[in-house]
């Protein structure tokens, strides 16, 4: 075993570049600038398919904030919902909770079934909305720029009116490109790019949250999970928390 270790780190194995030490990736890419271990702060978001969660292990790992499923589309609950948060909530770690967008449903009504599950409580991150192009067979649907902004407006107003927070929008690059979600304004953006800086990915648009792997490797995690940064120093993530927090 040693000689394979040895040999491993011979031919460029061990720790990824790129990937903060305290945290691991299955399939990293192969990070050489820009790189998310350049950022300080760094988090996880989870649903029912990481299964149960040792959450304190995740917060002594280093893991700053969690983001978890609460809902998708206007009538599917995540079973692990609040497993979840009261885990997460106990061990100390900074919590929020998203809603995975269907296109097939209004967004008011999307967001009263968020609501629903997931209502205001003290303490907590913005609510975030889960905005990109699904895979089901039950939700094919893909509307014209102008429809998915007016769907999705409908959805952040419904939630800012109940919340009193300005909600974070997460998206991918294609979909950013496609509709445009530059236009719906000053909102914390959460961008996935696990192939580059989203500075390389989405151009020089402004970004709160960096989503750049799926497939990090957490203590107290089972199997792979999404891995985050925030953009901005320690001192940064606490006034940002401060003025975030419900």
């Amino acid at each position: 075993m040693a000689i394979t270790a040895a040999a491993l780190a011979g031919c460029g194995g061990g720790h990824p570049r790129g990937i903060p030490s305290r945290f691991d990736d299955a399939d990293p890419y192969a990070w050489r600038q820009n790189a998310p271990d350049t950022y300080p702060v760094h988090g996880i978001d989870v649903s029912r398919w990481q299964g149960a969660i040792d959450w304190r292990r995740v917060a002594g790992s280093g893991v700053s904030f969690a983001f978890i499923k609460a809902t998708e589309g206007g009538d599917v609950a995540d079973p692990l919902f609040a497993h979840h948060w009261q885990g997460a909530a106990a061990a100390g770690i900074p919590t929020g909770a998203y809603h995975f967008y269907y296109h097939c449903r209004g967004g008011a009504e999307q967001a009263r079934w968020f609501l629903e599950n997931a209502p205001p409580r003290a303490g907590t991150l913005p609510p975030v909305l889960d905005i990109e192009w699904t895979q089901s067979r039950n939700c094919p649907s893909r509307p014209d720029p102008e429809t998915v902004r007016a769907e999705a407006q409908a959805f952040l107003d419904t939630v800012t009116l109940a919340w009193g927070k300005t909600p974070i929008i997460y998206t991918t690059v294609d979909f950013w490109e496609e509709n445009e979600l530059w236009r719906l304004g000053n909102y914390p953006f959460w961008l996935r790019s696990v192939a580059g800086h989203p500075h390389d990915t989405f151009g020089h648009r402004g970004w709160t949250f960096w989503q750049y792997t799926g497939t990090g490797l957490v203590p107290g995690v089972r199997g792979q999970v999404d891995l985050n940064a925030f953009a901005g120093s320690e001192g940064a993530w606490q006034a940002w928390l401060a003025a975030a927090t419900l």
